[in-house]
């Protein structure tokens, strides 16, 4: 690494730190923060304490808020009937990204994954179920992602609830649209024709 100077040294070394930053990335980064004006760089600082400062999590579905009920749960036109389970807070974007699903969410914060020691205690497993006894949820859509840990994650939620008289339905799995399917593993492959559907 070239010999910087050392609060230069130092911004770089903890934008390396970011996932997804590299060594070249972070001095592209920092070299764009050394080429802005004060105020734009006093801005950056500010959003970066406002995250740590003015965040924490939804007294409801465990998301990212700036208030003890995120933006979805205080909305009063969502489905209050249907609860989509996520693994983490990024996960609902890509849901509402496509403007159909219309109930409320679940974070868990992780999957099970004996090998990490991460049980079912150390999710918020417990305060799904106790969202059950409401009354008004009538289907939970489990969305952890497809892998192992994921599926785990599912099947045990799925055996927590089914009980319960609750509809529990999972994401389809499978070949992406637009894709071809010479490119497909054989996971995807048989994830698609498990997950086949009447034409």
């Amino acid at each position: 690494m070239p010999d910087f100077a050392e609060p230069l040294s130092r911004l770089i070394e903890e934008l390396r730190r970011l996932p997804g930053i590299g060594q070249k990335s972070a001095q592209r980064v920092a070299f764009s923060v050394l080429r802005s004006s004060r105020e734009d760089a006093e801005r950056l600082a500010k959003a970066l304490m406002d995250v740590k400062d003015k965040l924490g999590m939804c007294n409801i579905c465990n998301n990212i808020s700036d208030g003890e009920q995120c933006n979805i749960c205080r909305n009063p036109n969502r489905d209050q009937s249907v609860i989509c389970v996520v693994e983490e807070p990024p996960n609902i974007w890509p849901i509402e990204s496509t403007r159909t699903f219309e109930g409320l969410y679940h974070i868990l914060h992780g999957s099970i994954s004996p090998l990490r020691g991460i049980g079912p205690e150390q999710l918020r497993i417990k305060s799904l179920v106790e969202r059950m006894h409401s009354g008004e949820v009538k289907e939970v859509i489990l969305a952890t992602n497809p892998t192992v840990e994921g599926e785990a994650t599912a099947a045990y939620i799925s055996i927590l609830l089914k009980p319960l008289g609750l509809l529990v339905t999972r994401i389809a799995m499978g070949i992406p649209v637009g894709s071809d399917l010479e490119y497909a593993d054989e996971v995807t492959m048989s994830k698609s024709l498990e997950n086949r559907r009447q034409l």
